[in-house]
């Protein structure tokens, strides 16, 4: 693994323990529907563009 890929994976690990802590503690006490909406929004757009810097130079040879 290269040491951009861990990063990278490392960094997608963090915000999958963002998407179980957040809305449990942060949250926990927003009682409208659009504070875990932005919330879940918000982590989504994150989450496709690291994948994307991830995945854009892929199969190219170094």
């Amino acid at each position: 693994m290269k040491h951009n890929e861990k990063a990278y994976a490392i960094l997608i690990t963090i915000l999958i323990l963002f998407a179980f802590v957040v809305p449990y503690t942060l949250l926990r006490n927003v009682n409208a529907w659009y504070g875990s909406f932005l919330f879940w929004t918000a982590l989504t757009i994150l989450v496709i563009g690291v994948n994307y810097i991830m995945i854009k130079d892929w199969g190219k040879e170094e």
